[in-house]
């Protein structure tokens, strides 16, 4: 069944929580335990009906204050869909923890309080929106019903929303009004917005269509591992495992391993047990090829015919994530999917004001801090645009004194 990863974004307040508690409630995806242990919390809305939010706020300190502060993951499924959700923090104080929850997301949906419109933080949500390259934004106008389910409310939000979704680019938005706390558009139609036409937010969920994977030229697996066991029976054996990252690769496709250069063609494809003839994106397998290379871990196997960019000097997005600030004198390592190698941040572009879109001259990354940045590697990397392959286009800063990681890498160009 196909899965739709997303991710809720919003103001504080704004009912984030309390919609994914709507969703898992009106689907009856709230086991029967969980369901008397929510009847017997102490949180309890003014009405006294249960308060749904605490379906998501598992931390004592989210509990006690009413906010989201690290991301929660929750899994459903109808009977047409199987959905992971996302329910990252609001707050620009857990800017890092958003992109986190993001970073994997197929889809984005934007809450708005209809009693305040578009605010500084939607305008913060949505930029990170765009800079993750996410396509399918829904923006929902929640707490309808605090603003007697106005369609003129909803109307002037929506006009300009879209003036920010010029200004950045974002393609695929679709608007719709919704209570969290009343259950209205969630899962099924509100007969309180009669002059609203379109699906209900669930209903919409079921139907997007986030499949790409089979749209793209750039077939590219990273080798997580050589298979050669050496034994009598399987003296001959010499096979690449690993998950292919995007596109498909099939018998005989002519294949070239980066960085060597050199060029195959393959001869078999496993799966667990199976001969596969083509092997998609997201499948984890093992690669065989014509001719023995050297080959190792950290390599990548892309189609002859789409060549990643190879460059030692890149031009990435940078989401600093480490309380410590970026010290440009030091070494970090990036990890590039399997293939990890030391670097140093060449140069800091800018910063970019996340609450403004203004973009200025810097010298300096602290936490929370998004900018642009040239990086130069030990090894040259085998990469993609990340907006043309958010797979192969992305990377991890990781300290190599505490093995932490402190950045999030968008690569944009390979300089020259």
């Amino acid at each position: 069944m196909n899965i739709l990863k997303f991710f809720t974004a919003g103001s504080v307040d704004d009912g984030k929580s309390t919609l994914i508690g709507r969703l898992l409630y009106d689907t009856d995806s709230i086991l029967a335990d969980q369901l008397e242990a929510l009847q017997n919390a102490n949180r309890k809305n003014d009405d006294g009906t249960i308060d749904l939010a605490i379906l998501t706020d598992g931390l004592r300190a989210e509990r006690e204050q009413g906010i989201t502060i690290d991301v929660a993951y929750k899994y459903f499924q109808t009977a047409k869909r199987k959905f992971i959700i996302a329910d990252t923090p609001g707050h620009i104080q857990y800017t890092r923890n958003m992109v986190t929850g993001a970073s994997t997301a197929n889809l984005a949906i934007i809450l708005i309080d209809a009693r305040n419109g578009v605010v500084e933080q939607t305008i913060r949500h949505s930029y990170l929106v765009a800079l993750l390259g996410i396509k399918h934004i829904v923006v929902c106008v929640n707490k309808m019903d605090m603003v007697a389910y106005s369609e003129t409310v909803f109307a002037a939000i929506i006009e300009k929303y879209k003036a920010l979704a010029q200004q950045l680019d974002l393609q695929d938005v679709t608007y719709i009004p919704v209570s969290a706390l009343k259950g209205d558009n969630i899962v099924q139609p509100s007969e309180q917005m009669d002059w609203y036409e379109g699906e209900s937010l669930l209903h919409f969920l079921e139907q997007v269509d986030t499949d790409t994977q089979d749209q793209t030229a750039q077939t590219r697996m990273p080798v997580q591992w050589v298979i050669r066991p050496q034994t009598d029976q399987l003296h001959d054996y010499r096979g690449y495992a690993g998950r292919i990252l995007s596109g498909a690769f099939k018998l005989n496709d002519q294949v070239t391993v980066l960085p060597s250069g050199h060029t195959s063609t393959i001869s078999r494809i496993e799966f667990f047990n199976q001969e596969l003839q083509e092997a998609l994106a997201g499948q984890s397998v093992t690669i065989h090829l014509k001719d023995n290379i050297d080959i190792s871990r950290g390599d990548t196997l892309v189609n002859s015919s789409a060549l990643p960019n190879e460059s030692k000097l890149i031009e990435a997005d940078l989401c600093w994530m480490d309380a410590r600030a970026l010290d440009t004198s030091l070494t970090y390592l990036i990890q590039h999917n399997s293939k990890t190698t030391r670097c140093k941040i060449d140069e800091v572009i800018y910063k970019v004001d996340i609450n403004t879109l203004e973009k200025h001259g810097a010298t300096d990354f602290k936490l929370n801090d998004i900018g642009r940045v040239v990086l130069k590697t030990a090894d040259a990397l085998a990469f993609d645009f990340y907006k043309e392959n958010r797979a192969n286009g992305s990377a991890i800063l990781i300290d190599s004194r505490t093995n932490l990681t402190v950045g999030a890498l968008m690569f944009r160009a390979a300089v020259a």
